[in-house]
C-alpha cells in the first residue's frame, strides 16, 4: 500500500498580503491558507487533491503537514472529510523565517505514521492546482514504480519561466531514468527544460534516506535538494514521467495571478469544456505519397526519395466525449448491405479490413508509446472518426496516411508536441501500428508523411542503432520543379493486394542471397544519384533514374510477381514517350513526360480503363522541420 503526504505548511505568502491590501471585496479570503482558497464551484485548492486521493485504492493513509498558524483551518477541513485529526501534523512554525523546509516537514509526517521503510510514499504540494483530467491513479501505478523506481513528475518549462525557480531533471530519453537532478539551477548549469513540481512517488529505498539527509543539512532543506542529493550523490533509482500540462502552481502568486487561476479552472471544470486545449472538434490531415526513387529499398536499409501529393489525403477528426468512441466509416467499414450480391461485390473489391482496425491499433500504440516514454496523459475521452480519398490498394500509402492523421489528432488532443514525439520518431510509431496489424511496409511512407514535401531518406542501420532513426533531408519545391516539373499518376480501377508485390525477396535478402542483397543495394544507389540530380536540376538524369529504378526492380522481383496489370501500366508510358515506375507496392505508376505529350499519355491510359491524374505536390509551409508547424491541422470548431 501507499502513504500520501500533502505539504501545506508554507506561510506569509505574497498572495496573503495582497488580499489584505485589496480591501473589502476580498475580505472573506483574509486569513485563509493558500491551499484552502476557493477556486471553482465552491471547491478549494486542497479539495482537488482530496477528490483524486480518496478514490485511489493504492493509498491507504493520508497525512497533512501544516504550520501552527494554519493548523486549526486544516484540522477542521480534514475532520469534515473523515480524515482523523491525528493525521494533520503541526510543524510548529508561524512565520516564513521559522519554517522547517519541505524535507523536514515530510520527515515529521513519516515519523507520525510510524513509517518503517515498507511502503511507497506519495508526496505533493497541497497548494499546487490541477484540473479534473489529472490522472493520479496512473502515476501511482506507473510501470516504473511497479518496477522498483521512484518517480519524479516533470513538465516542460513555459517560455519565460525561469529554471532557477524549480528543480530541473536531466533524463535518459530511452529509459526515462533521471540521470541528474539540479535544484534551482543557475546560469548554464543545465540545458534541460524539464522542471519538477513538488510531486514525487518515493520507493522505500529513497524514502529511507530522508533522516540521513535531514541530519546532514541545517536550515530549511527543500524536497528538491533532497532529490538532488538522492539522485546525484546516492545514485538512487528515480524515473521521470512528463505531464503535458496539468499543474498550476500557486506558490508566491499574487492576487491577480490567483484571480486568473480561478477563471482558468472554472472554464476547465465547466461541463461544456472540451478538454482538448480548451477547444472543440479538430481535424488533422496526412497526405498520400509517391515513391520517386529508391523504393522499395527502405525496407532493406536502403535509400529513397518520396513526395507527398495534395490530390489524395486522409483526415482524422477528434472531439471530446464522455466515453471513448471509434466511429466506423460508412463506406470503408460497411455493416449494412443491399443483399448478398452487394456484400459479395464490396468484399471482393474492397476486402475485409477497413479503417477501424487502424484507429484502434493507433490508439493502443499511442498509449503504449506514452507509457514507455514516461508521458502522463490526462484523463480525457474522445470520439474519433476518419475520412480518406486515397485509392485503396494501389500503393499510395493510404493506411499510413490514416494512422499518421490519427496520431497527429491524438497529439493535439492531449497537448503533446515535438518534445514528446519528435518528427524523426513519429514514423517509427506509425510503422509500429501497422506492424502490429501485420501490414507489410517500410519506413519511407511514414517519414515523408511526417515531414511532408520532397524528402530524401537514408535508412542506414548504423544510424538507427546510434539515433533510433535514419537520416532524413528535405528537398525544396523549387528543386522538384526544376528536376521533375510534371508528374502524373495512373492506376487501376480494380485494386490489388498491395502487400503481395514484395514476394519472397525479403526472406532471400535476410538469408544473405547475393542477388537480393546486390539488387537492393543497386536500387538504393538510384536514390543517392537522384538526390544529386535533383539538386542540380537535371531533368534528363531524373528521368533516366526513374526508368533505371523500375528496371532493377523488375530484374529482382520478376514479371510473375509484378503482374500483368502493373507491367501494362509501365508499357503504356514507354509506348507514348513517357517514363514511369511504381510509386509503391503496385497497382499504380508515377510518371513524367514533356508537357506536349501529356494529353497523348492521358488518352492512352484512359482508353484502357485506367485512372489518370496529374499530380499536385504538397509541401508544408514550414521549411525548418518543426513538427508543430506541420501537424496538418485543417479544421477547428470552437
Amino acid at each position: 500500500m501507499t502513504i500520501c503526504v500533502v505539504l501545506v505548511a508554507s506561510v506569509d505568502s505574497q498572495l496573503e498580503q495582497e488580499i489584505l491590501d485589496a480591501g473589502s471585496e476580498y475580505q472573506h479570503l483574509a486569513g485563509l491558507p493558500k491551499a484552502l482558497l476557493p477556486v471553482s464551484g465552491g471547491k478549494r485548492v486542497l479539495d482537488y487533491w482530496w477528490t483524486a486521493i480518496e478514490s485511489q485504492r493504492q493509498i491507504s493513509d493520508v497525512y497533512l503537514v501544516t504550520n501552527a498558524k494554519s493548523f486549526k483551518h486544516f484540522e477542521r477541513w480534514a475532520t469534515a472529510r473523515g480524515l482523523p485529526s491525528q493525521n494533520v501534523v503541526n510543524d510548529g512554525t508561524t512565520t516564513r523565517a521559522s519554517s522547517l523546509g519541505a524535507a523536514r516537514d515530510l520527515l515529521l509526517a513519516l515519523n507520525r505514521c510510524g513509517y518503517n521503510n515498507d511502503r511507497d510514499v506519495v508526496v505533493v504540494a497541497g497548494d499546487s492546482l490541477f484540473h479534473r483530467e489529472f490522472d493520479l491513479a496512473a502515476l501511482v501505478a506507473d510501470q516504473h514504480v511497479r518496477n522498483g523506481s521512484s518517480l519524479a513528475v516533470s513538465y516542460r518549462l513555459a517560455q519565460g519561466e525561469l529554471a532557477s525557480s524549480r528543480g530541473v531533471v536531466e533524463v535518459d530519453e530511452r529509459t526515462r531514468r533521471v540521470t541528474r537532478f539540479v535544484e534551482k539551477p543557475c546560469g548554464d548549469e543545465t540545458v534541460s527544460r524539464q522542471a519538477c513540481p513538488l510531486f514525487y512517488v518515493l520507493k522505500p529505498a529513497v524514502a529511507s534516506l530522508l533522516p540521513e539527509f535531514v541530519d546532514q543539512n541545517e536550515g530549511k532543506p527543500s524536497l528538491g535538494s533532497f532529490m538532488e542529493w538522492a539522485v546525484n550523490d546516492k545514485s538512487s533509482n528515480v524515473s521521470s514521467v512528463r505531464l503535458p500540462g496539468c499543474f498550476r502552481l500557486i506558490g508566491d502568486a499574487g492576487l491577480q495571478d490567483y484571480l486568473d487561476m480561478i477563471e482558468h479552472f472554472e472554464r476547465m471544470d465547466s461541463p461544456t469544456y472540451s478538454g482538448a486545449l480548451g477547444r472543440g472538434r479538430l481535424t488533422t490531415r496526412a497526405y498520400a505519397r509517391v515513391g520517386l526513387f529508391g523504393n522499395p529499398s527502405d525496407g532493406y536499409g536502403g535509400k529513397t526519395i518520396a513526395l507527398t501529393i495534395a490530390n489524395f489525403w486522409a483526415e482524422a477528426t477528434i472531439a471530446p466525449s464522455e466515453r471513448l468512441c471509434l466511429v466506423p466509416h460508412p463506406l470503408f467499414d460497411p455493416c449494412d448491405f443491399g443483399g448478398l450480391r452487394d456484400l459479395h461485390f464490396i468484399s471482393r473489391r474492397e476486402g475485409y479490413q477497413g479503417g477501424m482496425r487502424l484507429l484502434q491499433a493507433a490508439c493502443k500504440r499511442f498509449l503504449e508509446y506514452c507509457v514507455e516514454r514516461g508521458i502522463a496523459l490526462p484523463k480525457r475521452n474522445f470520439t474519433l472518426s476518419y475520412e480518406t480519398n486515397v485509392p485503396r490498394q494501389v500503393g499510395l500509402a493510404g493506411s499510413s496516411a490514416i494512422v499518421t492523421a490519427v496520431v497527429r489528432a491524438l497529439m493535439r488532443f492531449y497537448a503533446l508536441d515535438e518534445t514528446h514525439i519528435p518528427v524523426e520518431i513519429l514514423p517509427n510509431l506509425v510503422l509500429s501500428v501497422e506492424a502490429e496489424l501485420g501490414i507489410n511496409a517500410g519506413l519511407q511512407d511514414r517519414v515523408v508523411q511526417a515531414f511532408e514535401g520532397l524528402v530524401y531518406m537514408d535508412f542506414d542501420p548504423t544510424q538507427f542503432e546510434a539515433k533510433g532513426h535514419g537520416v532524413y533531408e528535405r528537398l525544396t519545391a523549387s528543386q522538384l520543379h526544376a528536376a521533375l516539373p510534371l508528374l502524373w499518376l495512373a492506376y487501376s480501377g480494380e485494386p490489388s493486394d498491395s502487400g503481395a508485390i514484395h514476394s519472397d525477396v525479403k526472406q532471400r535478402w535476410r538469408n544473405g542471397d547475393s542477388d537480393a542483397v546486390d539488387g537492393m543495394s543497386s536500387i538504393a544507389a538510384v536514390a543517392a544519384k537522384a538526390r544529386e540530380a535533383i539538386r542540380l536540376g537535371d531533368a534528363s538524369e531524373c528521368r533516366r533514374l526513374m526508368a533505371e529504378n523500375f528496371r532493377l526492380r523488375r530484374k529482382l522481383f520478376g514479371d510473375a510477381v509484378l503482374g500483368a496489370t502493373n507491367l501494362r501500366l509501365i508499357n503504356i508510358a514507354e509506348q507514348n514517350g513517357a517514363v514511369a515506375k511504381f510509386p509503391g507496392s503496385g497497382g499504380a505508376v508515377v510518371g513524367t513526360c514533356d508537357a506536349d505529350k501529356l494529353s497523348q499519355v492521358r488518352r492512352a491510359y484512359e482508353r484502357e480503363g485506367f485512372v489518370f491524374v496529374e499530380l499536385e505536390p504538397h509541401f508544408s509551409d514550414d521549411g525548418d522541420g518543426v513538427l508543430a508547424a506541420r501537424m496538418g491541422e485543417v479544421a477547428l470548431d470552437v
